[in-house]
Parts: C-alpha cells; sequence; structure tokens
C-alpha cells in the first residue's frame, strides 16, 4: 500500500494539492488497516486524511533544497528503468 506514495519535494511543477491528498490518503489507508472505512469509522479516518493533507502541505512549503528540481517525466523513467531491472533478475 504505501509503495504508492510517492516523494512530492523539490519536483518542478510543484506537487499538487491532489498529489499531496493521495498520498494523505495512502498514509492513513496504511496506519488503519482499512482501505474504505466502515460508516462507523468514516468521519474519523476522513478528519486524519484531512490533517495529514494540511500537515504535509506545511511541510513541503517549509523544505528548502540546494539541489535543483527534479524533472517528473525523468523521475518516471528511472522508476520504470529500476522496475524492469528488478523484474529481469528474478526471472
Amino acid at each position: 500500500m504505501c509503495r504508492n506514495i510517492k516523494t512530492l519535494h523539490n519536483f518542478k511543477p510543484p506537487a499538487t494539492d491532489e498529489e499531496i491528498r493521495a498520498s494523505a490518503l495512502q498514509f492513513v489507508r496504511k496506519l488503519s488497516g482499512f482501505t474504505k472505512p466502515s460508516k462507523a469509522n468514516e468521519l474519523a479516518f476522513n478528519r486524519a486524511v484531512d490533517k495529514v493533507t494540511a500537515d504535509a502541505h506545511e511541510l513541503l512549503d517549509s523544505l528548502v533544497s540546494n539541489a535543483p528540481p527534479r524533472d517528473r517525466d525523468a523521475e518516471v523513467l528511472k522508476a520504470r528503468a529500476r522496475s524492469a531491472e528488478r523484474f529481469r533478475e528474478s526471472n
């Protein structure tokens, strides 16, 4: 589940609100063990996602880096190459 949480810091263009919320949702899913909470837990679950999203925004807004921003397309290509290498080695 948490493999879907991507690094969002130091990219050009910066992470979108949707990307940050998606990462927060994955984090809360992992912590709670729920993919979709029951009606009884829905309010607490959604409140946690909202709080993690807000804290993630605050974190990303406060981080600084001396490195040049990373290119999203280049990072996708690197990830695909790593995946292809990993699966090629296991066969």
